[in-house]
């Protein structure tokens, strides 16, 4: 579905009155309410706050109450995970997550991306770990390299773990809207079908994490944000995850306005590829600018990925090793 007509459906369903629903689901005994539910309630809250539903507990019976798709998806959520509890007699903050997230492999077998949880997705190279260690240590991080080194999906999956842990309250990802050679102006559409475009990729990341129903939920109730770095101008966002993706296309100013959004108790990851730039010609790259400017700063961490790092098709990598032999050559 088209991005632009998925955030139009989200804003005429969010206008609606929203069909309510109930089910209810009776456990066997207290300590299996315990297994389920987690500590301090942990895996209760996660399930609660995903589907945006009501879940009583009483005695052994559990009653889901909201919109009816929340209902019916933290039902089967909730199904599923009792059946690993009777099966194995706990479970995981992993298993949770694989419910919720819909990553349960049907053969059986291990996902080959691991749950998300506090760890975000697995990383497959040293340099994407010490990325994911800086995002989860750091208040500020900036992951720079080459495309395919999963600079913005490693980030999307430390955004969609701390929203789902309740780290944060609202995933934020933004992207500049660089004109290549067309007016924003001119193009057809209205502002949503002019922008898509330049939101499409830092869409796509976020449905690998998610499945789209679930994103178009959390659209509705403005929990996920995608919006053009223009957008960002005036406001302190507070307990968010904020992504700037493609940052190499901004100015030192869009720059500085950007970080200057972080609130209290909220992150930013910036990446970009310095390589790649899209600027006007002898426009520097607010990329450029920052990372020398704020590398060794407290609280801030700079990741440099290299070609080391790429984990797409091993063609990305022969492409790029080609552009940086016939650059030196020149």
């Amino acid at each position: 579905m088209n991005m632009g007509k998925m955030l139009a459906r989200g804003r005429e369903k969010h206008r609606e009155a929203l069909e309510y629903m109930e089910k209810s689901i009776r456990l066997r005994d207290k300590e299996e309410c315990y297994a389920l539910f987690g500590e301090r309630d942990r895996h209760l809250k996660m399930i609660r706050g995903h589907f945006d539903v009501k879940i009583f507990a009483r005695d052994n019976n559990l009653r889901i109450a909201g919109e009816e798709q929340g209902v019916l998806d933290a039902y089967v959520a909730l199904l599923t995970l009792i059946e690993k509890v009777r099966k194995y007699g706990q479970i995981r903050t992993s298993d949770v997550e694989s419910a919720l997230l819909h990553m349960e492999d049907p053969t059986g077998s291990e996902p080959e991306i691991a749950p998300l949880g506090l760890q975000g997705a697995k990383p497959l190279t040293p340099g994407q770990e010490a990325y994911i260690e800086a995002i989860k240590s750091a208040r500020v991080v900036f992951g720079v390299g080459p495309a395919g080194t999963g600079k913005t999906y490693l980030a999307t999956s430390m955004a969609v773990a701390a929203l789902i842990h309740g780290n944060v309250s609202k995933v934020v990802l933004v992207r500049p809207a660089v004109e290549a050679g067309e007016k924003l102006g001119f193009l057809p559409g209205d502002f949503q079908a002019k922008v898509n475009p330049y939101l499409r990729p830092i869409f796509d990341a976020l449905g690998a994490m998610l499945p789209m129903q679930q994103i178009q939920r959390y659209i509705e109730r403005d929990v996920i944000e995608v919006a053009p770095l223009a957008y960002m101008r005036g406001r302190t966002l507070d307990r968010a995850f904020i992504l700037l993706d493609e940052a190499q296309n901004t100015t030192p100013k869009q720059m500085l306005m950007f970080l200057t959004r972080l609130g209290r108790r909220s992150k930013a990851v910036i990446t970009g590829d310095l390589s790649q730039t899209d600027l006007a010609e002898g426009q520097k790259s607010g990329l450029s600018d920052v990372v020398g400017r704020l590398d060794g700063v407290e609280g801030v961490k700079v990741c440099r990925l290299g070609n080391a790092d790429i984990v797409r098709d091993e063609m990305v990598q022969r492409i790029i090793d080609a552009y940086e032999q016939t650059g030196r050559k020149q």
